[in-house]
C-alpha cells in the first residue's frame, strides 16, 4: 500500500497586530484625573497644613543658600527664555515642526495646550492666592500658585515629545527633563516661587498634555489618519 502524503487544510492568515495596553484615550483621561486630584491635594496640603506650609518655606530657605552672582545670572537667563515673547515663538517652531510632518491634529492639539496650560496658571494664581510662610528676608507673593515659569517649561517639553518622531523621543525627554530640572532650581534659588508652586505646574501642564492626548487618540480611532508608504 502505498503512502499518501496528507497535507493540513491552510489556515486564513490573521494580520499580526499586537494590542497595546493603556494606549486608548481613557489611559490619558486617568492621567488628566490623576493630575487633578493631585493638584488640589498639594494645595490642600502645602497652603492650609501648617507643618508642611513651614517645610515648603523652609525647602525654599536652603536653595537660595546656593545663590551666587554666577548662578543667579545663569538662572535668569533660563527663565527669560520662558517670556512671552519667546514661549510663544517655541510654540510657532512646534507647530510649524508637526505640519511639516503631515501631522495637523498633533499640530492644532499643541497650538491648543500651549495656550492653555498657561492661561490656567494665571486664572488660578489669584482664585487660590495664600499668604506663606516667610522665613528670613525671603517673601514669596500670595498670589503664586502654581508657577507660570515651571508650567511653561513642561508644557513645552511635553508638546516637544509630541511632534518628535518616536526614534527621537528618549533624546528630546532627557534634554526635556534637564531644562525643566533647571528652571525649577533657578525658580527656587531666586526665590520666585515656592516648591509647592513648581510642583503645581508641573500637574498643571501635565494635565493639559493628557487630555490632548486623549484628544488625538480619540480623533485617530474615529478617523484614522492616512498612513504613507
Amino acid at each position: 500500500m502505498q503512502g499518501q502524503a496528507y497535507t493540513a487544510p491552510a489556515m486564513p492568515a490573521r494580520p499580526l497586530t499586537r494590542r497595546r495596553g493603556g494606549s486608548g484615550p481613557l489611559s490619558a483621561l486617568g492621567v488628566a484625573g490623576s493630575c487633578l486630584v493631585a493638584m488640589a491635594l498639594l494645595w490642600v496640603l502645602a497652603e492650609l497644613v501648617p507643618a508642611l506650609q513651614w517645610r515648603d518655606a523652609q525647602v525654599l530657605h536652603d536653595f537660595t543658600l546656593l545663590s551666587s552672582p554666577r548662578i543667579d545670572g545663569v538662572g535668569t537667563f533660563l527663565l527669560r527664555l520662558l517670556n512671552p515673547l519667546l514661549f510663544i515663538l517655541w510654540g510657532i517652531a512646534l507647530v510649524a515642526v508637526a505640519l511639516a510632518r503631515e501631522r495637523p491634529r498633533v499640530a492644532v492639539a499643541v497650538a491648543a495646550i500651549l495656550a492653555l496650560a498657561p492661561w490656567t496658571t494665571e486664572t488660578l494664581k489669584p482664585i487660590l492666592a495664600h499668604p506663606h510662610v516667610q522665613i528670613g528676608y525671603i517673601h514669596v507673593v500670595a498670589a503664586s500658585w502654581p508657577s507660570g515659569h515651571s508650567t511653561a517649561a513642561t508644557i513645552l517639553v511635553l508638546s516637544a515629545l509630541l511632534v518628535t518622531p518616536r526614534r527621537l523621543r528618549p533624546i528630546v525627554a532627557v534634554i526635556g527633563v534637564l531644562f525643566v530640572l533647571a528652571v525649577s532650581v533657578s525658580l527656587l534659588i531666586l526665590a520666585w516661587h515656592m516648591p509647592s508652586d513648581v510642583l503645581g505646574g508641573y500637574l498643571v501642564a501635565t494635565l493639559w498634555a493628557a487630555l490632548a492626548v486623549a484628544a488625538l487618540r480619540a480623533a485617530d480611532r474615529r478617523w484614522p489618519p492616512r498612513r504613507r508608504a
